[in-house]
């Protein structure tokens, strides 16, 4: 399995915020979102192929509990499965990052799902085969569906406009079993600057609706830099 990257920081994202976590960067996307930061990882795939015995060595040696599958689009890789229970056998936490387009049987204690709205894929003209990859793969409610019944999740919608708010409206009434404290609306922006102008629409379209208000922490703590 390609690996972008293995390190610790804290989680800045969902219900364990402030988590200090491994967090292991698969290489490697089946979508294009055009607001993706981690490009190293989706649109420029970089990073060099672990047995699944040497990611765990890698995460082993950070001596952390809490351990963040991510990517990129971690549910490509069919290691994922060997790989979570492996490090479910070590006592491991684990969460997995992923966009809900593709399904594997994996050991998972938090599934953080983020689903892609229609305005996600790649804005330049240059990028119409890209584009019509994206459209197809983004939406699948089959795979959401099932992914809500097996695993504890959290909800995080991407937000760039207000006019976002309606279509995640519509796409949760489509999954009647979501519990509403678990759909999370998280600001799109990679500066703080860009972040304090969206928070406090977005928080408060959250507290209009019984959802949760999702701040990047890891830009404010930290930047827009790899490794965090």
């Amino acid at each position: 399995m390609k690996i972008a990257e293995v390190y610790k920081s804290i989680q800045g994202e969902g219900l364990l915020t402030g988590v200090h976590s491994v967090f292991v960067r698969a290489s490697g996307c089946n979508l294009r979102c055009w607001f993706c930061d981690t490009p190293h990882a989706s649109w420029q795939p970089e990073g060099r192929d672990y047995t699944v015995d040497e990611i765990v060595a890698e995460v082993e040696e950070w001596d952390c509990n809490h351990v963040v599958l991510t990517g990129g689009e971690p549910m490509l890789f069919a290691e994922m499965i060997p790989l979570t229970k492996e490090l479910r056998k070590r006592g491991k936490h684990i969460t997995i990052e992923t966009a809900g387009t593709l399904y594997l049987p994996v050991e998972c204690d938090l599934l953080s799902l983020s689903p892609k709205l229609a305005g996600s894929g790649p804005q330049d003209v240059r990028d119409a085969r890209l584009l019509r990859r994206h459209e197809r793969q983004r939406d699948q409610p089959e795979v959401i569906a099932q992914l809500l019944e097996e695993y504890e999740y959290q909800l995080k919608f991407v937000v760039d406009a207000a006019a976002d708010l309606a279509e995640i409206q519509e796409y949760v009434s489509r999954f009647p079993q979501i519990q509403q404290s678990r759909i999370m609306l998280m600001p799109q922006g990679n500066s703080p600057e860009e972040l304090s102008e969206k928070n406090p629409w977005v928080q408060a379209a959250c507290q209009q609706r019984g959802w949760t208000f999702c701040p990047r922490r890891q830009i404010e703590w930290f930047g827009a830099v790899r490794g965090t």
